[in-house]
């Protein structure tokens, strides 16, 4: 099986923006402005990934985060078998179980799991793909339709 290359399609730049706030911006214009948005596309050039340190990742609170997460995961299975109680005090002690429970159980594995990388990574982050220019596009037919309209949006923002 041979994959194909996607048709070109023939779609000029009608706006290009530095943020995404802004482009999206600029299509809302054309939509509140009765513009066929469903001809248009935002793409994103010149990609890279930004990766935000965000602390310092002990045992601690690799434990700390992993009691969290298990006591969401303690909760919902709480509430599952709670639908299943003869009472409401039995739902209520199944609930508080369930949190307790997985909060234990998160905790350990948080600490264990951190403790296996052996010092490696130990800092907690948040990854994003960010783009250097977004551009506005918009099929050939109605392509300077949209550009006339954006210009109107950088006059009425200047």
């Amino acid at each position: 099986m041979t994959v194909q290359p996607p048709p070109k399609v023939d779609r000029p730049v009608v706006g290009s923006y530095p943020t995404y706030e802004e482009a999206q911006r600029a299509v809302d214009f054309l939509s509140d402005s009765g513009f066929p948005v469903e001809r248009t596309a935002i793409i994103g050039s010149d990609l890279r990934m930004v990766e935000t340190v965000l602390g310092r990742l002990t045992r601690g609170r690799a434990a700390v985060a992993g009691a969290g997460s298990g006591a969401w995961f303690g909760l919902l299975i709480g509430l599952l078998l709670s639908l299943f109680a003869a009472s409401s005090y039995n739902a209520l002690v199944l609930l508080i179980g369930g949190i307790v429970l997985g909060a234990v159980f998160g905790a350990v594995f948080g600490f264990i799991g951190h403790s296996l990388t052996g010092g490696h990574r130990d800092f907690a982050s948040r990854s994003q793909i960010v783009a250097a220019r977004y551009d506005v596009v918009a099929e050939a037919p109605v392509a300077e339709e949209a550009k006339n309209a954006l210009i109107k949006l950088g006059w009425r923002e200047s």
